[in-house]
């Protein structure tokens, strides 16, 4: 992060983001649920497989976020998910995106806005990105148990979810502090 701050302009403001994706599709996952001891309570489960990806970035100092769903998970839907990431840093403020090592995160190909500086987690260490918890909290209360339609129907639910999880700006401060990353533990 020194590395980072120093090659920018004196008194750069810097704010901390996290980026994900999570696959959506028709193959959800059964979550918890309160049921009455010793009952077994049903639960729809389908086989079918259209899927899509939704995009996640958020910065949980501002409790704000940046996000897309797309039919695909590749460079080119990173690269559109920089250029909105960029559109949502605050004016004269820099991101330092941290997200993980998946191959479209590090190609050449991509074209880095000029207020992000990408951060790469280490190797195999999903669990330092608390994204991958707003996705479990996401899953858990708007996207699990549930028989999607179409494919259309997935794009609108997803969408549904990112933007409840945007009107709730508390919702992405609690899930998405990193003590260890903001500096102050």
């Amino acid at each position: 992060m020194e590395e980072i701050r120093s090659r920018l302009p004196a008194n750069t403001n810097i704010k901390i983001w996290w980026q994900d994706e999570a696959r959506v599709g028709q193959k959800t996952k059964l979550t918890r649920r309160w049921a009455k001891r010793g009952s077994r309570p049903t639960a729809p489960k389908d086989q079918r497989t259209k899927s899509a990806y939704i995009f996640g970035a958020v910065c949980p100092a501002r409790g704000v976020g940046a996000g897309l769903v797309l039919p695909h998970c590749n460079t080119e839907a990173m690269q559109w998910h920089l250029d909105e990431i960029s559109s949502q840093v605050t004016p004269s403020a820099h991101a330092i995106l941290i997200l993980d090592r998946a191959g479209w995160h590090t190609t050449g190909k991509l074209k880095i806005p000029a207020n992000i500086t990408l951060l790469p987690l280490p190797p195999r260490a999903p669990e330092l990105n608390p994204v991958e918890n707003l996705w479990q909290f996401m899953r858990d209360n708007w996207l699990s148990s549930r028989i999607f339609k179409s494919y259309d129907e997935i794009v609108a639910l997803c969408c549904e979810a990112w933007n409840k999880l945007i009107d709730q700006p508390w919702k992405i401060m609690s899930i998405g502090q990193r003590k260890w990353a903001m500096g102050s533990g």
